[in-house]
C-alpha cells in the first residue's frame, strides 16, 4: 500500500479550516444566533386550515390584537406553525376566534408556551453539556490510549480530539448564526441535539484515526512520527470516507423528502458530519503532529 503524505500539507488544511470558519465567527459576532423559544420564551402555536389566503391572516390578525408574531412555517397538510413571544392561553382563544370567523375550518393542534427561566436554564444546560463532554472524552481518551509508548502522552491524544470537535462546533453555530440572518434558521433544541451528535461522530472517526496511531507506534519504530500518521491516516482513509457517505446519503434523502418541522436539524446534521470527517483527518491529526514537533524542538 503507497502511503499517501497527508502532514506535508497540513498548514494547507489549517488554512482551510479558517478561511471557512472565519465568515461564521464574523456573522456571530456581528448578528450573532437566531434564537427559538425554547431559550427565548415565548408561544408557539399550530393551526390547520385549507384557506390559501391563512398566512396574511395570521398577521393582519396579530397585528390587530398586538401581538408580537415572530415567524409564519407553512408545512405540509395545510398546517402552520406560529410562534409569538410570550401570549397567555386568553390572548391564544381570542386570536383563535377572530380566525374562525373568515375561516370556519380553522383547527387548533398545538398550543404550547415556555417562560424565559425555561429557556434560560436551557441555555446554561446547553453549554454545560457540551463543556462535561469535552471534559469526558479527554479524560476517555487519556485512560483508553494509556499504553501509547514513550516519549508520546496519552492525554495530548484526548486534547487532539477535542480541538478537531471544537473546530465543528464552532463551524457550525457559525453556519447556522448566517442561516439565521438570510434566512430565519432558528435554534431550538434540537439544533442542541445536532451538536452534540456531530461532536460524538467526529470524534469517534477521530479515534479511529488515532487507535491506528498507537497501533502502528512500536510497529514502526524506527519511522518519525509524521510518517507513522501518514501510514495511519492511509490505512484509515477509505473506512472514514466510506462511513461518512452513507451518513450523508441518508441526510440527503431526509433533507429532500423530509418534512419541514426537521429541516433545520437535519442541514445541521449534515453540516456537522462533513466537517467531522474533515477535522478527523485534516486536524486532529495534524494537530497531534505539530504538538510533537514543537516537544521535540523544545
Amino acid at each position: 500500500m503507497k502511503t499517501i503524505s497527508f502532514m506535508k500539507y497540513k498548514k494547507l488544511y489549517f488554512l482551510i479550516s479558517i478561511l471557512v470558519i472565519i465568515p461564521g465567527l464574523f456573522s456571530l459576532l456581528r448578528y450573532g444566533l437566531k434564537l427559538s423559544i425554547d431559550f427565548t420564551g415565548g408561544s408557539l402555536l399550530e393551526l390547520k386550515t385549507a384557506s390559501a389566503s391563512a398566512q396574511l391572516a395570521f398577521k393582519d390578525t396579530a397585528e390587530k390584537q398586538k401581538l408580537e408574531l415572530s415567524q409564519i412555517q407553512a408545512s405540509d397538510n395545510n398546517i402552520y406553525l406560529l410562534r409569538f413571544k410570550p401570549i397567555s392561553q386568553q390572548q391564544n382563544d381570542d386570536f383563535k376566534n377572530e380566525l374562525q370567523t373568515s375561516f370556519p375550518d380553522l383547527q387548533e393542534l398545538r398550543y404550547e408556551s415556555v417562560g424565559p427561566v425555561v429557556g434560560a436554564e436551557l441555555t446554561r444546560n446547553s453549554i454545560l453539556a457540551v463543556i462535561v463532554a469535552s471534559i469526558a472524552i479527554i479524560a476517555y481518551i487519556a485512560w483508553s490510549f494509556k499504553s501509547v509508548p514513550k516519549p508520546y502522552v496519552s492525554w495530548k491524544f484526548g486534547a487532539s480530539a477535542v480541538i478537531a470537535l471544537l473546530h465543528d462546533a464552532i463551524l457550525l453555530l457559525g453556519v447556522f448564526s448566517l442561516f439565521g440572518h438570510f434566512y430565519g434558521a432558528e435554534v431550538d433544541v434540537l439544533f442542541v441535539t445536532a451538536i452534540l451528535t456531530v461532536i460524538g461522530f467526529s470524534v469517534h472517526d477521530t479515534i479511529v484515526v488515532f487507535d491506528r496511531i498507537r497501533e502502528n507506534l512500536p510497529k514502526m519504530a524506527k519511522s518519525s512520527f509524521e510518517e507513522v500518521v501518514d501510514y495511519s491516516l492511509t490505512e484509515t482513509l477509505v473506512r472514514s470516507l466510506n462511513t461518512s457517505l452513507t451518513v450523508t446519503l441518508t441526510l440527503s434523502s431526509l433533507l429532500l423528502f423530509g418534512g419541514d418541522s426537521t429541516r433545520w436539524f437535519v442541514t445541521a446534521l449534515l453540516i456537522g458530519i462533513i466537517s467531522g470527517t474533515y477535522s478527523s483527518i485534516f486536524n486532529a491529526a495534524p494537530i497531534l503532529v505539530l504538538w510533537e514537533q514543537y516537544n521535540r524542538k523544545k
